[in-house]
This record gives structure tokens, sequence and C-alpha cells, in this order.
């Protein structure tokens, strides 16, 4: 059995421009859609639900090497950091599987 890492990373964000749930959920919606498309990440939003500023969103990415998932989380927390709403905190885990 090969060896392959997993990378998770958790990241807060604040959209200050939002006025309601439906704001927030299209930025999220487009969010997720895009670090799925780039990086082909599995994303869950897992907190903040009934607020219409904040959101928690999970990131998952798998890749035969830790340099490899390197790049990704890296390019993934650019990205967020990047959009018209911020990136308040991200924490990333990387777990290596296998050998």
């Amino acid at each position: 059995m090969g060896a392959g890492y997993v990378g998770i990373l958790s990241a807060e964000l604040h959209f200050p421009e939002s006025g309601s749930l439906k704001g927030k959920r299209k930025f999220v919606k487009s969010a997720k859609a895009q670090l799925q498309n780039r990086f082909g990440a599995a994303v869950a939003e897992v907190d903040y639900h009934d607020l219409w500023q904040r959101s928690q969103l999970v990131v998952a990415c798998a890749a035969r090497g830790h340099r490899e998932l390197s790049e990704l989380l890296d390019g993934a927390e650019r990205y967020l950091g990047g959009q018209e709403f911020e990136l308040v905190r991200a924490e990333r885990e990387v777990l290596r599987l296998g050998e």
C-alpha cells in the first residue's frame, strides 16, 4: 500500500457586504464551487449557518506527496484570501496515510 497525504484547511470567513443569509449563500456557494473545481477539494460549510456575515468552511484535499498537498492547501488559502470577503482565520492539518 502506497503512502499518501490528506490535508484539511479550516477557514473562517467574514462577509461585510452581505445583508442577508441569501447574500451570504451566494458567496459561500461560489467559493465552494471554485475550491472544488480549482483544487479538487471536498468542501463543507460547518458553522455559523444562521449568521449572515460569518461562515466556517472545511476544505479537504488529498495528494500522493506532501509537497503537492502543501501547494493545494496554499492555493486554496490564497484563493480565499483574495476574494471580496475576508479570510479571518485559517488553520490546517496534514495527515500521512499508509506506507
